[in-house]
């Protein structure tokens, strides 16, 4: 068998990934192992472009400098699916004995194998193969934040043109303390993690701020609006902007038919199926959290047809190259689309108005209650069995209508939470509430789940207000961010009154 291993620049990360080939490698597989470290989607693509049976990154994603972990991959290039995920660990509840390779011995037999450059050079053209314009005209900063981000999204960027984009030097150094990153949590999601790049940028006039998370398979971006302001979009805000901006490149190069398709999990924004929709193309958007099942429907569709997938905490995938999430091609999209606007005297925001007028102002984010300690997952499922069985009928000005329970698989009308109907995927603890606001034609989707990696339970909120003239798009928005502020405020009054209760 023939294994991949990466790893990202953790404490310790490096360590880990020679241990985990030297164990490997004990095993009689071949490795062929990164030395210097590298982003998820690289890996993903070593483990296809090797041949390989498994790939295994060392990395804690964006997590706090104490933490590391792994995340297992499948010949695929995807990460691991049920039942593989389960048979993987019951596998290492009945190990008794680790097999170890010295590691410099294995590489002199070649049984490990350093793949660094070649690898990495495929890589990198892969993705700029993607590349849908040549507009190169746009200046900012990239920051990793203290990741591995510079061997990825810069080096793809640069290679593509885009020379005005800039390495934001203070958070390049890869360090897994992440010294120069606010309070060192290294999450893109969050606002905060720009400030240091937006000083710059407001100094030497940039107008666009990317940032990649210490893997890179994640991006955000920060873009400078008409009153000098940077203003940080959402995940939502991103993927629908890509994937608007992926799906007229292919209409105009007569590249697009109606069996190609765009991927997206349950709870990301639905303004992304409308555009899908408009571009006439199949939207696939019943899939649970984590991307591993963008990978997964990519492959059971067809992937020669896949033309977008996207989920709302900054993951982007786009080609046929890999199987994971990835900040480069996510980057280069959003920089090409950028140039484009600027030679147009608009920037990203006006694009997204435009969207918005044409098929509704969609207002998304997401909120989150921390229960910790023992007593914090107990706490977690008693409110999801309220939300289940004894779910709120109003919140603020919002009416609930009906709800879509993907554990029990079926759909109920509210208030009085009785079947309507059932369907038969995708199965998990999540549940999707719809409610509409009284007297305005303002519609609302909230879905709840516990968190996979963190405790905390997960609220996350979609509104949709229809724009009847384009005169009214400011109209719309102010509907919807008061609606959305009372109905915030109502769902945790709620939470704090079940726990009470309870």
């Amino acid at each position: 068998g023939k294994a991949a291993i990466a790893h990202d620049s953790r404490i310790n990360s490096s360590h880990f990934a020679r241990i985990a080939a030297s164990v490997l490698a004990g095993h009689g597989l071949t490795v062929y192992f990164f030395k210097t470290s590298r982003s998820t989607p690289e890996l993903s693509f070593a483990v296809r472009e090797c041949g390989c049976d498994v790939g295994a990154m060392i990395t804690a994603s964006h997590n706090p400098p104490s933490d590391n972990g792994f995340k297992a991959y499948w010949s695929t290039g995807g990460q691991v699916l049920p039942p593989h995920d389960q048979g993987i660990i019951d596998e290492v509840y009945q190990a008794t004995e680790i097999p170890l390779l010295d590691f410099d011995q294995a590489v002199e037999q070649g049984l490990i194998q350093l793949i660094d450059d070649d690898v990495a050079g495929k890589y990198r053209a892969a993705v700029v193969s993607q590349s849908h314009s040549g507009n190169r005209d746009l200046t900012g900063y990239f920051t990793p934040l203290h990741g591995v981000g510079e061997t990825s999204v810069y080096q793809v960027l640069q290679q593509a043109g885009f020379t005005g984009i800039q390495k934001y030097e203070p958070q390049c150094e890869q360090n897994g303390n992440f010294p120069n990153v606010p309070d060192q949590l290294p999450n893109p999601e969050r606002t905060e993690v720009y400030q240091p790049a937006i000083e710059q940028a407001k100094q030497d006039g940039g107008e666009i701020i990317l940032a990649s998370d210490p893997d890179a398979d994640r991006m955000g971006v920060c873009v400078k609006n008409e009153s000098g302001e940077f203003i940080h979009l959402t995940g939502n805000q991103v993927g629908a902007l890509l994937a608007d901006y992926v799906l007229r490149k292919r209409q105009q190069a007569g590249s697009l038919s109606p069996d190609h398709f765009v991927v997206e999990t349950i709870v990301t924004t639905p303004l992304i199926a409308a555009i899908a929709l408009k571009a006439n193309v199949r939207i696939i958007n019943n899939l649970l959290v984590g991307f591993k099942y963008i990978a997964e429907t990519m492959d059971a569709e067809g992937p020669d047809k896949f033309v977008f997938g996207t989920e709302e905490s900054l993951g982007y995938l786009a080609g046929e190259y890999c199987r994971d999430k990835d900040a480069a091609i996510a980057a280069l999209w959003a920089c090409e689309l950028a140039a484009e606007l600027k030679a147009e005297g608009k920037t990203l925001l006006d694009r997204l108005d435009e969207l918005y007028r044409e098929h509704g102002f969609h207002l998304e984010g997401q909120v989150s209650k921390t229960c910790k300690g023992s007593s914090g997952n107990e706490q977690i499922k008693q409110l999801m069995k309220a939300f289940r069985n004894t779910p709120p009928q109003k919140m603020g000005t919002l009416n609930f209508t009906l709800v879509r329970d993907y554990q029990d698989l079926e759909i109920r009308s509210l208030p009085e939470n009785t079947v309507t109907e059932t369907f038969s995927k995708p199965k998990g603890n999540v549940l999707m509430f719809e409610a509409r606001a009284e007297g305005s034609p303002l519609t609302v989707q909230l879905g709840v789940r516990p968190s996979g990696t963190e405790p905390k339970i997960k609220f996350y909120y979609f509104a949709q207000a229809e724009v009847t003239d384009p005169g009214l798009l400011e109209q719309a928005k102010d509907a919807a961010f008061s609606t959305i502020e009372d109905f915030k405020q109502a769902l945790m009054a709620w939470i704090d009154q079940t726990l009470a209760d309870t």
